[in-house]
């Protein structure tokens, strides 16, 4: 219930970045709760048209869901799926890669992570979605929200 609850306050606090550990519990069979929880929290993030990732989460979404989760999927059916989510791509651009290398030194956080703060920022997003950064922490003003938290 409490998974609900968080679910309705998504439309109130702007864009939403996906970070790829929630777009691949969306689509990995073995991953139970964690998988309806993020089925749940992308539905309302297509609902609202708030959803915002990067090509590096959607590179890196291919490569472990054709071949890193226990039911690997067809890469016809992975492709489509990225084909379908690159709508929510934000355009990269070589600024990122300078921002990010600043929030890395600043947050103290490893590097892809800070390209996908970086990334978010560029989407507009007020928050980040993901479960590799502490949930509740703020970095470059974006919160850091664990949608598996309460599972």
């Amino acid at each position: 219930m409490e998974h609900i609850s968080w679910i309705g306050l998504r439309c109130m606090s702007g864009r939403t970045f996906v970070d790829t550990n929630v777009l691949l519990y969306a689509y990995d069979r073995t991953s139970g709760t964690k998988q309806a929880a993020a089925r749940m929290v992308l539905h309302g993030l297509w609902l609202d048209k708030t959803g915002v990732l990067s090509m590096q989460v959607l590179q890196e979404f291919y490569f472990n869901v054709t071949r890193k989760i226990a039911s690997p999927l067809p890469q016809t059916t992975a492709r489509r799926i990225v084909v379908t989510y690159s709508r929510w791509c934000v355009a990269a651009s070589p600024t990122q890669i300078a921002v990010a290398f600043s929030i890395e030194d600043k947050a103290k956080i490893s590097f892809w992570d800070a390209l996908i703060v970086a990334s978010a920022l560029n989407g507009g997003a007020s928050r980040i979605l993901t479960e590799d950064m502490n949930h509740g922490q703020r970095i470059a003003g974006l919160l850091i929200e664990n949608p598996f938290v309460a599972l």
